[in-house]
């Protein structure tokens, strides 16, 4: 008689991160990790480690419970983790997107508790947080917009925008383009930039230099 076959579930191994910003004030972050242990067992999941921060701002990128967690995770020590909320992770949708996208590339699940469809170990939570990563891109696009707005608004009212203008004494520089010395050997003898020197000259009229003329020194700089 053939034996039946048997089946192993493996146990998901959990992680629970909970924050306060502020400790007393009404924030109790026990009402957190209270709340994600009933949750945990409902699940099946085995708490492998709760991670707490407390008096820690969610702006922060760096939090000793969180670098732990993310230390956990590196080490394949976790198979999950779960917040109460999002905010609990990052107020920053950037490195909130920028946690998630390590988490994911370590094959570490995540799931906000009470963020409804938060959850990447179902399809419609890793299309939830595609539509987050969408809408992070799309506020990076408009804020590169609006700079580039702002820059082209600053030159037609003349104003200089970029890297401050480095002012420079050319008349060493066009003593030795008159000796025939190109731009590379005259920047490396007078420890200048050569693209800082090239854009000097041609704001003086000085470059490219002009055909037929043996000295471009102009009478003043002589």
């Amino acid at each position: 008689m053939p034996s039946e076959a048997t089946t192993t579930t493996k146990t998901i191994r959990a992680a629970s991160y909970a924050r306060v910003s502020t400790t007393g004030h009404g924030q109790d972050v026990g009402l957190q990790i209270d709340e994600l242990r009933q949750v945990a067992g409902q699940r099946g999941w085995s708490i492998a480690g709760e991670y707490i921060d407390e008096g820690v701002s969610g702006a922060a990128t760096s939090r000793p419970a969180l670098d732990q967690m993310l230390d956990a995770a590196r080490r394949g020590k976790i198979d999950l983790v779960v917040v109460w909320k999002l905010d609990r992770l990052g107020r920053s949708l950037q490195h909130l997107l920028q946690i998630l996208d390590e988490l994911q590339h370590l094959g570490v699940g995540f799931v906000s508790v009470r963020d409804s469809g938060i959850d990447t170990t179902s399809a419609t939570g890793r299309l939830m947080l595609h539509i987050l990563g969408a809408f992070a891109s799309y506020e990076r696009e408009l804020i590169r917009e609006r700079v580039v707005a702002g820059v082209r608004r600053a030159q037609a009212k003349g104003l200089h925008c970029g890297r401050p203008v480095v002012e420079m004494d050319l008349r060493p520089a066009l003593a030795l383009l008159a000796d025939g010395h190109g731009l590379k050997a005259i920047s490396s003898m007078l420890g200048i930039n050569r693209a800082t020197l090239r854009e000097r000259l041609r704001e003086g009229g000085h470059w490219p230099r002009p055909t037929g003329v043996e000295n471009p020194i102009p009478a003043e700089a002589t």
